[in-house]
């Protein structure tokens, strides 16, 4: 195979190719390089480059695989990091110019888990200051680029991993989420991801100096990107291994108990006071079909109290976000965030005080409230942004690009106020006046069962196909 072969590969794919001896880590590192290196510089999605711990490294598994050790399931497949992580030598900067030399002194438990599977990682992604927006720039590395063009934001705040493994550096991209940031990359640039619920994924960052706030650590996840829905059940098993540093991490296995009957999926259009875009509508169709097609029973839902839990969920972060980080933004963060803080701030009026614990205290209505219609409805399968998605730097455009950006995102933030896991999948490019560019859909699951929104993302790209080979035949 030429390195063009190699670097096309989805994870699974390279983990069949390395375990068979018909490559070696050093081949698929090697590709992936070479491929970031041609691509990367008009991208600018990897910001921070492994290249000599990455050849080392492969060499490495080589030699352990040629002695007789057993190769792991990542074995060879290369992998990015976002910024915002602690890995063992390199800054974990969070796109802050203050934090550019926030050396980490060990590995967070996602990083040791892909590490111990056999995952090379080869550099490290770009995330905006703070990773609080849904966009990625900051003042320390500059702007991510859309692989589909300029005329598309590459999300945020993984948007430095969305675009690079769509781009094909690396078959697997760490993320982040806190209110969106693995799901609008995915969107973004046509990758498919899963959300994971609370306390699946153990996470930690032995380079900080302090706790964080108790939003932050329910609602904020840890996941990976990639190209293919069968790359997630090949990955996932591994990301959700315990961590003793994580002390509320729920050690369940990848797969659940198989559920009795069809799948009953709860189906829904409602974007609430947002205008339904066209392809967005065609793409719940085309998810919708596919899934019918699988043998998934589909029926039409009002689902409870999303709205409400959604704007409750993101003025109590936002309440939190401003009693625990507002003076670390005020000092440290460029005129730009700051602005865009401003207005997320009167846009999401903050909680406080009494006010903020009571809707604290309401998080478990909201997820009582799922978890009983959940039992009917193991998935839900709904809208992630009611229409495309939007241009760089829209959300510094004042009120009505902060409303685009966030404002019309309830399906996202109201995930990770509840916990729930969510898949986000892309079903076809849609050709708009300013350009190509990914529509997507959002798999809302039962919590813990994020097995049962990757087996549904399956379903769907079986029928829609892999976004990333009509991106590809764009970029050469």
């Amino acid at each position: 195979m030429t390195n063009t072969d190699v670097w096309r590969l989805s994870a699974t794919e390279t983990v069949a190719h390395t375990t068979a001896g018909d490559l070696t880590a050093e081949n698929t590192v090697a590709a992936a390089l070479d491929r970031m290196d041609a691509v990367n510089p008009d991208l600018n999605a990897v910001v921070d480059f492994c290249t000599q711990d990455a050849q080392a490294r492969a060499l490495a598994l080589d030699k352990a695989r040629s002695s007789g050790a057993p190769t792991g399931p990542l074995h060879g497949v290369p992998v990015t990091i976002k910024i915002n992580v602690d890995q063992t030598g390199y800054a974990s900067s969070n796109g802050v110019v203050a934090l550019k030399d926030l050396i980490a002194p060990a590995d967070a438990p996602i990083v040791a888990r892909l590490q111990e599977a056999g995952a090379v990682i080869i550099g490290r992604t770009n995330t905006p200051e703070f990773s609080f927006r849904a966009d990625t720039d900051n003042p320390l590395h500059g702007r991510t680029h859309n692989p589909w063009g300029r005329h598309v934001s590459p999300g945020g705040s993984s948007g430095g991993a969305g675009s690079a493994v769509m781009a094909g550096i690396g078959a697997l991209a760490h993320g982040n989420d806190i209110g969106g940031s693995l799901r609008f990359p995915a969107a973004a640039n046509g990758a498919v991801t899963v959300k994971p619920g609370l306390g699946r994924v153990a996470a930690w960052n032995p380079s900080q100096t302090a706790e964080r706030g108790l939003l932050a650590q329910s609602m904020s996840v840890q996941g990976l990107l990639a190209r293919t829905a069968q790359d997630l059940h090949l990955s996932m098993p591994i990301i959700v291994q315990p961590d003793a540093r994580d002390p509320f991490h729920a050690p369940l296995p990848w797969r659940g108990p198989a559920l009795d009957g069809p799948i009953k999926v709860g189906f829904t259009k409602n974007t609430y006071e947002f205008d339904l875009h066209p392809e967005v509508s065609r793409a719940l169709d085309i998810a919708r079909d596919a899934l019918v097609d699988a043998g998934y029973q589909i029926e039409e839902i009002d689902p409870p109290h999303l709205r409400d839990c959604g704007m409750d969920g993101y003025r109590a972060l936002m309440g939190e976000v401003l009693a625990m980080m507002g003076e670390s933004v005020r000092q440290h963060g460029s005129p730009t965030i700051n602005a865009i803080f401003d207005e997320y701030f009167d846009q999401f009026t903050p909680y406080k005080d009494t006010e903020l614990l009571n809707m604290m205290a309401k998080r478990s209505f909201y997820a009582r409230e799922w978890s009983v219609f959940q039992q009917e409805y193991p998935l839900v399968l709904c809208p992630f942004l009611p229409q495309p998605f939007f241009a760089p730097d829209r959300d510094t455009q004042g009120p009505e690009g902060v409303r685009e950006v966030l404002g019309s995102a309830l399906w996202s933030y109201s995930m990770n106020f509840m916990g729930l896991p969510a898949a986000c999948i892309p079903t076809h490019v849609a050709e708009l006046p300013q350009g190509p560019q990914p529509m997507n859909v959002q798999i809302v699951a039962r919590r813990w069962r994020e097995d049962l929104a990757v087996d549904a993302a399956i379903a769907i790209e079986a029928r829609a196909g892999r976004i990333c080979d009509a991106l590809w035949q764009r970029m050469a």
